[in-house]
């Protein structure tokens, strides 16, 4: 039989697993008496876990949402999960919780996860949608602490490996990256994480080189944004749209919008490109009338050619 401090958090661990369970069935999984679960549960009712008794013919518990939050459990997975969501919080005004209550679970985790943990520091650029495999960004990560080569695949099965100092995990557009200096192409690159195929074991250590940026948020932004020096975007203009600001602020990312009459809006946003920016302002499907610069008029004129040319 366990003991008793093992079987309350096995017990736990079995009512934060489903909602409802019959208590000869909780009896049967650790083993013990019907008599000894309700010791039990009233053991962790004692502690602060809102447990609530159900009756009929599989009468049993259930743990329900309290006034006040108690001692939670989570195994290793759940542990490194949590950990990496509070990194990547991008959120003003949450950020700071998020810092605190990572350092509040990292206390109390066992040695081997802490490490693991310490070695997967992530930059929330944005906050990432597209799952990677969690042990893939481990190796990252761990290659980023240890300042230890990374030695890949990418894609998968590419020959041979691509070799890089990484700098950085960062997440960008919902996605998660490496940011590296390419040891074969001597320059910067950012690598998606979800094609990368480690290789064992790792390369030499190095001394890692300075960011040709501020910081790494300003790097990653600055190359999605195709501008080597700056966050900005390369290109900007401004036009009055034929729509109203409440309808078009969803669509225009960091873009600044405002109502200058009923039904007409200012845009002000930019892109990659002049012709990129002309295209990306004619899904507004709506009278445009360019304020500036010149450029962005210039885009227009060469895309109306394209297709005019198309139809």
């Amino acid at each position: 039989m366990q003991k008793t401090s093992a079987r309350l958090l096995s017990l736990l661990s079995l009512l934060q697993s489903r909602r409802d369970w019959p208590g000869g069935l909780l009896a049967e999984r650790l083993e013990v008496s019907p008599r000894t679960v309700r010791r039990d549960v009233d053991r962790l009712r004692e502690l602060g876990y809102p447990i609530r008794t159900f009756k009929g013919p599989d009468g049993g518990y259930r743990l329900d949402a309290g006034a006040h939050m108690p001692p939670l459990l989570f195994d290793d997975e759940q542990a490194v999960a949590i950990a990496v969501a509070l990194q990547t919080v991008a959120g003003a005004g949450v950020r700071e919780g998020a810092a605190r209550a990572l350092n509040t679970i990292r206390q109390v985790m066992p040695s081997r996860l802490r490490h693991r943990i310490d070695a997967l520091r992530v930059t929330a650029v944005d906050r990432p949608e597209h799952p990677a495999d969690p042990a893939v960004l481990a190796v990252i990560g761990a290659a980023v602490q240890s300042r230890e080569t990374l030695r890949f695949d990418y894609p998968p099965g590419d020959t041979p490996p691509r070799r890089a100092e990484p700098h950085h995990l960062v997440t960008w557009n919902g996605r998660w990256y490496l940011v590296a200096w390419d040891l074969d192409r001597t320059d910067w690159r950012t690598f998606r994480a979800d094609r990368i195929t480690p290789r064992t074991p790792p390369g030499p250590r190095f001394t890692p080189r300075p960011l040709p940026a501020t910081d790494v948020a300003t790097f990653v932004t600055a190359r999605f944004r195709g501008n080597t020096e700056t966050g900005e975007w390369p290109c900007r203009g401004e036009v009055i749209l034929d729509r109203p600001a409440a309808e078009i602020a969803g669509w225009i990312g960091d873009g600044v919008v405002e109502e200058v009459a009923p039904g007409r809006s200012r845009l002000i946003t930019g892109s990659w490109s002049w012709n990129g920016l002309a295209a990306s302002l004619g899904r507004f499907d709506t009278a445009i009338e360019v304020v500036g610069p010149v450029e962005l008029k210039q885009a227009f004129a060469r895309l109306a050619q394209r297709y005019a040319a198309a139809a």
